[in-house]
C-alpha cells in the first residue's frame, strides 16, 4: 500500500508542475514548414528528417486519406469545426538532436523545462525521460541499467532508423491512418513522440515519462508514440503536454499505439 501511495504522490507532483505552463519565451527556429497543410509541407518534414522513401509515401497517402474524411462527431467534447487547418504551423524545430545530458540542452530551451520542474522529477523517481520542444525532442535519457537489459526509449525518428525490424512491424497497425481524420493528419505530419520497447520478462519498476511542450503560436504538435511490451514484461509510461495561453488556437493531435504481448502489463 505504501508503494501505491508513493506513486500517487509522485504523479500529483508532476501534475502540479504541468499546471505552471502558462509562460512563453521567444525562440528562433532553423526549420519552419510555414503555415498551412499541403503535399509540399509533408515532403518538407520528411526531407528534414532524412526519411526513407516508404515513410514519405506513408505520409503522402495519409494526407490524401485526411482530405477525404469528415470531421468526427461521436467522441468530440467541443466543436471541431472551429479548427482551421489552413492556419496551423505543422513543423518547427531548432535543428538540434536530442541530447543525453541535461547540461547539453540549449540554454534557451533548458529554462523552459527547468521552470516546469522536469529535471527534479527525473532525479527523484523516473527511470527515463524525454522532453520535446515544439516538433522535436531536445532531451532523451534512460537509466543505463535498463539499456543493458535491452529496453529502448527514444523518439520515432530514431526508432525508424535504428530499430526498423521492431518499429515497422507494429507502426500504424493499432491505429491505422484511416481510423479517423485526426489519425490520418497525425500520420501525415507526425514528428516527435516516443518509441518504447520492453524485452521479454523485463520489469521496469520506475515510470518512463515523455513531456511535450508547445511554445509557438498557431502551432500543431503531432507526437507519434509506439509502445511495445513484449511477453511477460511490465512498464509504466506517463506523458503530458503544456502550452502558453495564446489568443489564437494551438492543436495537439497525438497517436499512441500500445502493443501488449502475452502476459505483459503496460
Amino acid at each position: 500500500m505504501a508503494e501505491i501511495d508513493e506513486n500517487l504522490a509522485q504523479r500529483e507532483a508532476i501534475e502540479v508542475d504541468r499546471s505552471k505552463g502558462d509562460f512563453k519565451y521567444e525562440e528562433s527556429y532553423a526549420f519552419d514548414a510555414g503555415i498551412g497543410l499541403s503535399a509540399g509541407v509533408v515532403d518538407y518534414i520528411s526531407k528534414v528528417k532524412a526519411e526513407e522513401p516508404w515513410i514519405r509515401e506513408f505520409r503522402q497517402k495519409s494526407l490524401k486519406i485526411f482530405a477525404g474524411l469528415p470531421m468526427p462527431t461521436h467522441w468530440a467534447t467541443t466543436d471541431l469545426d472551429n479548427i482551421k487547418f489552413e492556419n496551423i504551423r505543422y513543423y518547427l524545430a531548432k535543428g538540434q538532436k536530442a541530447v543525453r545530458t541535461w547540461e547539453e540542452v540549449p540554454d534557451d530551451v533548458k529554462k523552459t523545462f527547468e521552470r516546469l520542474g522536469i529535471p527534479e522529477s527525473e532525479r527523484k523517481f523516473l527511470a527515463g525521460v524525454e522532453a520535446q520542444f515544439d516538433s522535436e525532442a531536445v532531451y532523451s535519457r534512460m537509466k543505463e541499467e535498463l539499456e543493458k537489459l535491452g529496453v529502448i526509449f527514444c523518439g520515432p525518428t530514431d526508432g525508424l532508423r535504428d530499430h526498423p525490424e521492431i518499429f515497422r512491424k507494429w507502426f500504424g497497425k493499432v491505429i491505422p491512418a484511416g481510423d479517423n481524420k485526426f489519425a490520418a493528419l497525425n500520420s501525415a505530419v507526425f514528428s516527435g513522440g516516443s518509441f518504447i520497447y520492453i524485452p521479454k520478462g523485463v520489469k521496469v519498476a520506475q515510470p518512463l515519462q515523455a513531456y511535450f511542450r508547445i511554445n509557438a503560436e498557431n502551432f500543431g504538435q503531432f507526437e507519434r508514440t509506439l509502445i511495445i511490451a513484449d511477453e511477460g514484461s511490465e512498464v509504466t509510461y506517463m506523458e503530458g503536454c503544456t502550452a502558453p495561453k495564446f489568443e489564437t488556437a494551438t492543436l495537439h493531435s497525438a497517436v499512441v499505439e500500445l502493443v501488449a504481448l502475452k502476459g505483459a502489463k503496460p
